[in-house]
């Protein structure tokens, strides 16, 4: 029986606007010479499952970014998550994520931003979007017809930004699915 993924990895930056280009067969070769094992990759945005007996998420994310740097010459971000904690962040999506007319993003934070308060660090526009905070998460909704004018449009200018890593809701339960 093959092993079974323990975490998650999502990659920051990597394959967007031909900016960190990197093969998905490169990113699981390079994630394997670290020591990982049941490495999988879901997706060309950097999504990495992998096993490993580590729990310490700060000591994986250390890894990773050390090793993903060396191996492939950017300053690699990443997101380490366990199986229980993105189970925990599929549980918690809001109920206005099923709502087809709104815009969703699932926004995975860095410990450093990883805080209830860093909502308030926002500039918020709430007849045009929503964000709820859980463990590791901003839930990040706008109605689309209003998209341009929201604040989560224009996150990628504020400095915030570089302590996350966007997925929509859809990779997400995907991902938890691809635990097995």
């Amino acid at each position: 029986m093959p092993e079974t993924p323990t975490h998650v990895a999502l990659l920051r930056g990597i394959n967007v606007g031909g900016q960190n280009v990197i093969r998905m067969q490169d990113l699981t070769r390079a994630v394997e010479a670290m020591g990982f094992s049941a490495v999988r990759t879901y997706i060309q945005s950097g999504n990495v499952l992998l096993a490993t007996p580590e729990t310490d998420r700060a000591a994986l994310t250390r890894r990773l970014e050390r090793g993903l740097t060396e191996t492939f010459g950017y300053a690699a971000r990443v997101v380490v998550r366990s199986r229980a904690d993105l189970a925990a962040t599929v549980a918690a999506m809001p109920p206005v994520f099923a709502d087809a007319t709104w815009k969703h993003n699932v926004c995975f934070l860095t410990d450093a931003l990883d805080d209830p308060g860093v909502v308030l660090r926002f500039p918020l526009k709430p007849e045009l979007e929503s964000v709820t905070y859980a463990p590791g998460v901003l839930f990040w909704s706008a109605r689309i017809e209003t998209l341009t004018r929201s604040t989560m449009l224009k996150l990628s200018a504020r400095r915030e930004y570089q302590e996350m890593t966007v997925r929509n809701p859809n990779t997400t339960r995907k991902l938890l699915a691809l635990f097995g």
